[in-house]
């Protein structure tokens, strides 16, 4: 028996914010973001939480894969961006659906997060005990960006995407997972500092700084090995998969991975143009608008691919 997806769901939030939107506030324009990373607009929330679009996302994903939320045993939520230190995102999606019966928690893996909460979700689906569990990305990346750092923030969006897993014949085949924390500075938001009885600080807190030609390197190197370590583990080759529903984070980095695994850019689907990049909703986001728009059919092989902060990287082999 395999890990199978058996629902999708997905939420962006209502307000567009085009390039040339931003262009009226910064010193940026639409040629130099699309040229340089293929995004022409992304999503920012204006009253949505980032458990509001958990919530939507998790509910299609449901309706999609026939269940009740008190059907679940796990909700794992993949997030940067929860709305409180504590209580969790899963936590507060589990009271939000009324799925009682369901342990939750959170993965802080960044843009790895859907990647490595589907394998812990696996995992847990392996040991017999648990049989359906939900697996979600959701991020408000809208709070930890520096408005004035235009070579940053113009390239994330906000939203959630959602999938139902449980165990039958046909699912996942394999994955290849990893981290090189030695490099974690190259994309990082730092916490805030001690401010007790002891030490006295007003240290604000923190945006997101990131070295794009570092982050870039690291994708393009990275990701097409772990692809090819998880086709490997499957017994298939690159022309084998239908599509790679890869991390948005820039089109260069899709068309690069397409040439160094030699085959056709047209297996990687795009949705970076309208939604940017939003860390671990991306891979999900990607897959449900897919899956909507009945692009995938049974049986067919698909790869999905997260990668970006840690830095880190997922990979998983599925039959559809």
């Amino acid at each position: 028996m395999k890990s199978r997806i058996i629902g999708t769901g997905s939420c962006l939030p209502a307000a567009k914010v085009t390039n040339d939107w931003l262009s009226t506030k910064m010193d940026t324009s639409d040629e130099w973001i699309v040229s340089r990373t293929g995004i022409r607009e992304r999503r920012i929330a204006r009253e949505e939480t980032t458990t509001d679009m958990a919530e939507q996302a998790a509910r299609l994903a449901l309706e999609d894969a026939g269940i009740a939320p008190e059907d679940l045993d796990l909700i794992l939520v993949g997030t940067i961006t929860a709305d409180h230190v504590t209580p969790s995102a899963a936590c507060e999606l589990q009271a939000r659906l009324g799925a009682g019966n369901a342990m939750a928690f959170d993965i802080n893996a960044a843009c790895s997060g859907f990647l490595f909460a589907l394998e812990s979700a696996d995992a847990f689906l392996g040991t017999g005990r648990f049989r359906n569990v939900l697996v979600l990305g959701a991020e408000t990346l809208s709070r930890i960006m520096d408005w004035t750092d235009r070579s940053t923030c113009v390239l994330f969006g906000d939203g959630a995407g959602a999938a139902v897993v449980r165990r039958e014949e046909v699912g996942i085949l394999s994955f290849d997972h990893g981290c090189d924390g030695s490099k974690g500075d190259a994309l990082i938001c730092r916490n805030r500092g001690n401010n007790n009885l002891l030490v006295q600080s007003d240290t604000d807190l923190d945006y997101v700084h990131m070295d794009g030609q570092e982050v870039y390197k690291f994708a393009v190197k990275t990701v097409p090995a772990s692809i090819g370590k998880a086709l490997e583990k499957a017994g298939l080759q690159a022309e084998d998969i239908k599509y790679f529903f890869l991390h948005q984070a820039n089109l260069r980095i899709l068309q690069s991975v397409a040439k160094r695994l030699h085959i056709s850019v047209d297996k990687f689907p795009v949705s970076l143009d309208h939604c940017g990049n939003i860390s671990a909703g991306s891979v999900p986001i990607l897959l449900d608008e897919c899956n909507r728009k009945g692009y995938l059919e049974k049986g067919d092989k698909i790869v999905l691919c997260g990668f970006g902060a840690g830095l880190s990287w997922g990979t998983a082999v599925m039959e559809w």
